[in-house]
């Protein structure tokens, strides 16, 4: 394999924590006791995990710091107002309500302003987004453009929403059922691609002309804001917290989990602008997660979020990251590998259908995948395809797939060194020369909604 520079770590570690390498033996079993689902693997089973990218960062000693610091008073606690004064610093937002995470924010969201027969609009949603929408009895509707759906188009935002479909949407369906449109940063589902500021100010201004709220998803708003420094013209000369604040200038407010580019373990928060919606906000909040000054967080979790929003908008650290995870795409595109070009910021997409493409869709060419790939090095990635976001039909039993069959490989922030991932790399190549031989999946057990967290497998013999 030819080697390409593995970018330095603007870091220098001083905690390690020991992973094993397990036996084929122990892979198969504990593959076999999870139902061929790798979300039911132990943790203690993994040699390398790509799963996700929430929650799995590695926190600086400034956060750890502040941990220690927290302030656990039930209302009012200290920890909550420095937590709301570096959420208002990077989104300018008037209103922070704290969550335990990012799903629970767009519960909360969603809970009060959706109700059934609604659209809710968005580039692509990604998993929870989609399904807290669709269990209030609305329709997600994706209507990021065409562009994105064609893994070898080198185009720097392939995130952007369709402003077109959008106005046609809105035409179509009417101002009344669609009671806010969403954006995706960067967009998960569709390889983590970016959104350009220029597309942000175009769905501003046809939410603005109809009156309906535009919202982020913005979990990983650093990263969208990096690659518009490096890919838009007139924002080089920018800095990342002045990009970061004019995109969020343009919305109403956002939802975010705090446990990707606020670069902690848990948590998240809702930041919008509208006073009385807050306030209802808040009442749901009370509810089901907490006060409004911790939202389920400890006072030690709040610190941690505010020191983490300093930390991600830094140059070097976002260099350092983007260029980390460029490193595994050039690995496995010079070795042949099929991936989502170009690479995003959070994780290198391989193209399932194109690396199995003995496999039919309704095998899960992407489930087969990431089993494989478990199996053949102990190394745990997600599928973002047929199971995911296949959707079948209650009458006939019939299944319709998304456009695009994939793998994600996520890599947590400041976990992982350059030599874990040529060890992935490598693992992929030679799984990619004997692919052949990868059988396909067929689901024995399924919950109604988000079923890939728990569904249950055979292999296609």
């Amino acid at each position: 394999m030819a080697r390409l520079q593995s970018p330095v770590e603007p870091f220098r570690i001083k905690v390690v924590e020991p992973i094993r390498r397990t036996s084929r033996a122990e892979r198969e079993a504990a593959l076999r006791k999870a139902g061929y689902n790798v979300f039911g693997l132990p943790a203690s089973k993994i040699f390398i995990d790509l799963l996700t990218d929430s929650g799995t960062s590695a926190m600086s000693d400034a956060q750890w710091a502040g941990m220690m610091m927290g302030d656990e008073s039930y209302a009012g606690a200290r920890s909550f107002f420095r937590f709301e004064a570096a959420v208002k610093a990077v989104f300018g937002f008037a209103h922070v309500i704290p969550t335990h995470q990012g799903r629970a924010a767009e519960r909360i969201l969603f809970e009060t302003l959706v109700k059934k027969g609604d659209f809710v609009p968005n580039n692509i949603h990604f998993d929870t987004t989609r399904a807290n929408v669709e269990v209030r009895g609305a329709t997600a509707v994706d209507l990021v453009n065409e562009g994105a759906y064609d893994p070898d188009l080198d185009r720097p935002f392939k995130g952007d929403m369709d402003i077109a479909k959008l106005e046609r949407f809105i035409e179509v369906k009417g101002r009344a059922r669609i009671p806010l449109v969403m954006m995706t940063i960067t967009n998960n589902s569709g390889g983590g691609q970016p959104v350009s500021m220029a597309n942000i100010r175009a769905v501003s201004a046809v939410c603005r002309k109809h009156k309906i709220p535009f919202f982020f998803d913005a979990c990983r708003f650093a990263e969208n804001a990096f690659f518009i420094k490096r890919r838009e013209a007139g924002y080089a000369r920018k800095s990342l917290p002045a990009i970061a604040r004019e995109m969020f200038s343009y919305a109403d407010g956002a939802t975010m989990s705090a446990k990707k580019d606020a670069l902690v373990n848990i948590g998240g928060f809702l930041a919008l602008n509208d006073g009385a919606l807050a306030a209802r906000l808040k009442n749901l909040l009370i509810i089901g997660e907490g006060f409004p000054t911790y939202g389920g967080l400890a006072g030690r979790d709040l610190e941690a979020i505010a020191r983490g929003l300093e930390e991600v908008l830094d140059d070097d650290y976002l260099e350092y990251r983007t260029a980390h995870v460029a490193y595994l795409g050039g690995l496995l595109d010079e070795a042949g590998v099929p991936i989502f070009k170009p690479v995003g910021g959070h994780a290198v997409y391989l193209l399932a259908d194109r690396f199995l493409p003995h496999l039919p869709r309704d095998q899960y060419p992407g489930w087969a995948l990431t089993v494989a790939l478990y199996r053949e090095a102990g190394i745990r990635a997600v599928e973002i395809g047929g199971v995911m976001f296949g959707k079948r039909d209650p009458r006939t039993g019939r299944e319709t797939f998304p456009a695009l069959e994939m793998v994600r490989l996520a890599i947590p922030r400041r976990v992982y060194s350059g030599s874990h991932l040529e060890f992935v790399a490598e693992a992929l190549v030679s799984l990619h020369r004997k692919r052949d031989a990868i059988k396909g999946f067929r689901i024995v057990e399924q919950p109604p909604h988000l079923r890939h967290f728990t569904a249950r497998f055979e292999e296609v013999r």
